[in-house]
Order: C-alpha cells, then structure tokens, then sequence
C-alpha cells in the first residue's frame, strides 16, 4: 500500500487484488501531473466529470468530492477504485463505475482521459464519448511521454478537436484539447471482424470478432495459433473454460471440436468478453452451451467443477512486467477443476510457467514447444 498525497488529502491506495508483496504503485507520475494541474486551474471541475482509463482508481478516488463517472474496461480496476474509495472513507456511491461497453454521459462537462496502451481501445471510447462533449467542455489527457505520440494526438484532433501538449515532467506529459463543435460526428469502426486462416484445427476459415483494445485485434497472434494447432482432443459432456478468453477463438475451436461441452469464457476486460460472444455466437451451433463471465479470473467459478482450462496468461499489467496475474489464473484453475480436471497453458519458453504449474499440481509435461513458446499440461491429483 502507497500514500498519493494532493490537495484533497492524502489516499491510501493499493491495486486489485491487494498483494501486500506488490510494490507496484497504484498510481504513477501521469496521475500525479493531471491532478497538480487540475488543482491549480481557476475554473474548477462542476458539472459532468468524466474520467476515461483510471488505471487503479488513483484519479476517481482523489475527485470523489466531484462525484465523477468513471469509465473503464477493467473489472479489476473496478474493483480496486471501490476498495480504495472505501479506504479512504469517500461515500461509496461518490463514484458512478461504467464499463467501456456502458452508454456514457449525454452531456460531459470535464473529460480526463489516462491515455490507454491500446490506441484503438482509445479510438473507440473517443467516438463514443464525442456526442457528450459540448465547446465548454474541458478536455485533458494524461499519460507518460512513451505512452503519447503523434498518433494519439491525430485521434484528439480528428475525433474531438486541436490539441496541444504540456511540458514533460517525471517523464509524464499532459495533453489539452479544444472541442470543436464543426467536426463531423462518425462512428466507431469497431469491432473489426476477420476470417482466421487455414491451418488451425477446428476454427479454421472461421470468422473472429474483435472489439477495441483487445489483443492483436487485425490479425490472429502466432502464440494462438500455435495453441490452436496444439488443442486437446476431448468428447463428452465436458465443463471447458477458456480463461483471460480475449476474443474467444481458442475457447470456440475447443466448443467446435467438442459439440457437447458446456463452455464457460472468463476475462477481466468487458471488451474482450463482448468479442469471445460474438466469436462464439457467429460459429457455435444454435445448441452449444456457453456463459460469458466477466471477472477476476476463476474467483466466479465454483470450485471443483471444471474439466478442462485453457489458459494463455498475460505477463504485463499496463506498462509493469509481472507474473502475478499467472499465478492467480494458476491458482484458480486448480481450484475450479475437478480431480483430474487438466489445465493447458501456452506461453514464451523464457516464463518458466513450468515451474509454478509443478508447485501447484505437483507435475506438469510438455505438450508440445517452438523456438519461442511452450504448451504445458498439468493434471489435478
């Protein structure tokens, strides 16, 4: 837990799920400008506040006085600005919490974006956003200078209006945008839909749908597609769960292949589990099972009743490499299977995945490997 200090006062503040082995911030010096700037302009912040792409809940916390609506795509994030708001003894109701699939305001009054990895993801939530903001509305985005280029600066203009940078400091740069009521409104292009290639086992020549800020959302990645290639062979009335499912095409071959498995599709960001439906809808038979959950990985599936998890876990969380999110994915699918219930995990071969998969299952095997990735197979006892 960290102490991020501002004019408001001083928040306590950890990440979701708190760790207290975690020494990552829940915060970091783009938060930190937006609010010293924020604080030192004459106007204030009245009416509609919007914050878009709070990382942890740093910036809805520090203006929870405002009564802000806060727009993400991250249930983790969700869940950490609630904990933090309880933290810092804020009404708990101070936050309106919308996903990145909820309608947003009509009318916004203060827009503050934390610019997003995924220019797309920002794309799409600035065409959304658009019909809310009027030529009074304050627009400022934050982000740590390799996070902001000339391409996230098209978007701003293109989408909402001119814009300009401020001063780098800590590394981190402040971005002010203009609204102009000229522009042409259009519409998202997203989601994006595609025909995977040949090749690929069950989903072969099958059509992917993908929303925003999802994974390689123009192309099928070469981890997948090795994975897809590798899938177990399985029959029967199998509970299947395709964990961190992204855009669902590894959790559709194993429904394709297997027709009488119920399917479960898990992931922390709403999009991706819009995009794992419409993949499975488009290509599952008007029978196939599936539910489509969006949570902390497997803490939404009751225990010991899984057959199968299919797991390729991410390694970054925002800018920060970590392998805390694998070791929770791990941990829950050993919980969520049924004794003899198996868990396939695809991933780089320098991870060393390996290891933690024979201190949670007592053994794991190699399934099959490349150059760069490896597919391991681990048996609850």
């Amino acid at each position: 837990m960290n102490r991020l200090t501002t004019s408001a006062g001083a928040f306590e503040l950890t990440r979701f799920p708190e760790d207290p082995r975690d020494r990552l911030r829940a915060w970091d010096a783009a938060d930190e400008y937006l609010l010293r700037h924020l604080e030192s302009e004459p106007a204030g912040l009245s009416g509609t506040v919007v914050v878009v792409g709070d990382r942890w809940g740093a910036l809805a916390t520090a203006l929870a006085a405002h009564r802000p609506v806060q727009i993400t795509d991250s249930y983790l994030t969700q869940q950490a600005t609630q904990a933090n708001l309880r933290r810092s003894g804020a009404d708990p109701d101070a936050v309106r919490l919308l996903s990145a699939r909820d309608a947003p305001p009509g009318r916004i009054d203060v827009l503050l974006v934390r610019v997003p990895k995924s220019l797309a993801l920002l794309e799409d939530q600035l065409h959304r956003l658009a019909p809310g903001i009027h030529p009074g509305t304050v627009v400022v985005a934050a982000g740590m200078v390799k996070e902001i280029h000339t391409s996230t600066l098209k978007l701003f203009e293109r989408i909402l209006g001119p814009t300009r940078t401020s001063l780098a400091e800590k590394k981190a740069r402040l971005i002010f945008c203009t609204p102009d009521p000229r522009l042409a409104r259009t519409g998202s292009p997203w989601p994006l839909s595609y025909a995977l290639p040949d090749g690929i086992g069950a989903v072969s020549g099958r059509t992917v749908t993908n929303h925003a800020g999802i994974f390689c959302a123009e192309r099928l990645d070469i981890g997948t597609r090795f994975f897809l290639r590798h899938l177990p062979s399985r029959h029967g009335a199998d509970r299947v769960v395709d964990l961190g499912c992204g855009n669902g095409v590894v959790g559709t071959a194993a429904a394709l292949a297997n027709p009488e498995a119920e399917m479960t599709f898990v992931d922390e960001s709403y999009q991706a589990v819009a995009s794992a439906e419409a993949t499975f809808r488009t290509n599952a038979g008007a029978g196939a099972k599936a539910e489509f959950l969006v949570g902390d990985g497997l803490s939404g599936v009751p225990a010991a009743t899984a057959d199968l998890v299919l797991n390729n876990p991410p390694f970054h969380t925002h800018q920060a490499t970590t392998d805390a999110t694998a070791w929770r994915m791990f941990t829950g699918a050993r919980d969520a299977l049924r004794p003899g219930g198996e868990l396939w995990v695809i991933g780089n071969r320098h991870l060393g995945y390996h290891l933690k998969l024979r201190r949670l299952f007592g053994g794991c095997e190699v399934v099959a490997s490349d150059p760069k990735f490896v597919i391991l197979r681990a048996v609850k006892a």
